[in-house]
């Protein structure tokens, strides 16, 4: 099974849950029904953005944990600035 097929087996899961919940076909107490139950994918889509961004944050923070990427990243960077230099631009 690939990660698409898992993903999607996984958003029609919770999708389906979330309707019969949205609908009352499961009785909830008045409160989460009402307050709680409407609101709901919303707090699941910042949660999602929260996490996305601290994990993005994390890696850009650490980044000089990877020692491979980071000298890749160098040469890259020394290449473009002669690339540069050989045009005619100067740094």
């Amino acid at each position: 099974m690939t990660r698409a097929t898992e993903a999607f087996k996984t958003l029609g899961a919770a999708t389906v849950i979330y309707f019969i919940l949205f609908f009352g076909l499961i009785p909830l107490p008045d409160v989460i029904q009402n307050k709680i139950v409407p609101v709901f994918p919303w707090w699941v889509l910042m949660s999602f953005g929260s996490y996305s961004l601290g994990y993005l944050g994390w890696h850009v923070l650490t980044f000089s944990d990877c020692p491979e990427a980071y000298s890749e990243l160098m040469e890259e960077i020394q290449l473009a600035k002669t690339d540069l230099t050989s045009k005619g631009l100067q740094l």
